[in-house]
């Protein structure tokens, strides 16, 4: 008789956790011999992404001076952490003298911070892994879509805190959006964005430009669907430019039918009874040549969410 074969060894999950200690020493003592170090840091990375306790209260606490203002050191530190009682859970004044005699210079604090913030996002990885085997193990009444659905939306919330991106110099944005103002100027008018195919409407707004957030709104069976793939189609077909499209109502192949109907000028109708004329048929047939290299992406996928 055969039985299932055991994997020779099974992942440690007991093992420690992903940190860095060295870089979060650097950015805590960085912090506390360059006060310009300070806003760096925390655009990068917050108190919790720091794995040591005492990192933690040291960061929260120069935090609070450099958002009421105050300058940031050792001694406005020593001080903040005696106030609020935090000073020996923090390490006491030794701690904070040995940060200064471990850290020469804050030039690499950014680097050091994007290493904190990197270690803590593992973490969080594995705090989410942890959460997702438990909850296929406790499935209940609950079905596999909602496990799954579950296990994703905990994966996806740890990949939506890496794109944090805190706050942004205006001299930074400036120029790029200069450059785009530039452009614009340059076209004289013209489409800057991706044409819809609707003539007057792309002279109203120039184009579907990036960024956009575009809602089509009207009541049942005014053409909503129909406006929105003609639009896909002039995009993908005429304009090389990639399409995806998520159909929550109708399926992939309806949605193929009504694309090739549009590129091949065929009436619907005539397609669903199969009462097209040779004409028809292969303007049809040209039509699904065309649709065939277009940039076009469908999932028909049912429950997806937002």
């Amino acid at each position: 008789m055969k039985t299932a074969s055991i994997p020779a060894a099974l992942p440690d999950y007991d093992r420690q956790p992903p940190y860095s200690m060295e870089a979060e020493i650097s950015v805590i003592g960085g912090m506390l011999i360059d006060s310009d170090a300070v806003p760096k840091a925390v655009e990068i990375v917050d108190d919790s992404m720091f794995y040591r306790e005492a990192n933690r209260r040291l960061f929260r606490g120069m935090v609070r001076l450099f958002e009421r203002g105050d300058v940031v050191d050792v001694i406005t530190l020593n001080e903040e952490l005696k106030v609020t009682s935090e000073l020996d859970s923090a390490g006491g004044a030794s701690y904070l003298a040995e940060l200064l005699d471990a850290v020469p210079t804050a030039a690499n604090i950014e680097y050091h911070a994007r290493i904190v913030r990197d270690k803590a996002l593992l973490r969080r990885l594995i705090d989410a892994a942890s959460d997702i085997i438990r909850d296929v193990h406790d499935q209940g009444e609950r079905t596999v879509e909602e496990v799954m659905d579950h296990a994703e939306q905990r994966v996806f919330r740890v990949a939506e805190s890496h794109d944090r991106q805190g706050f942004v110099w205006i001299k930074e944005i400036l120029w790029p959006t200069f450059e785009h103002i530039e452009r614009l100027q340059e076209s004289a008018g013209g489409i800057t964005g991706v044409p819809t195919g609707f003539k007057d409407l792309d002279t109203m707004t120039t184009g579907l430009q990036k960024g956009d957030l575009i809602i089509v709104a009207g009541r049942p069976s005014m053409g909503k669907t129909s406006w929105v793939l003609n639009v896909a189609q002039s995009a993908a077909i005429e304009h090389n430019t990639t399409v995806a499209i998520f159909s929550l109502e109708m399926s992939k192949e309806q949605l193929v039918q009504r694309f090739l109907c549009a590129e091949g000028r065929v009436d619907a109708q005539k397609l669903r009874r199969g009462k097209m004329s040779p004409e028809e048929y292969q303007r049809l047939a040209a039509a699904a040549g065309h649709l065939n290299t277009a940039p076009l992406w469908i999932d028909d996928s049912p429950g997806s969410t937002v």
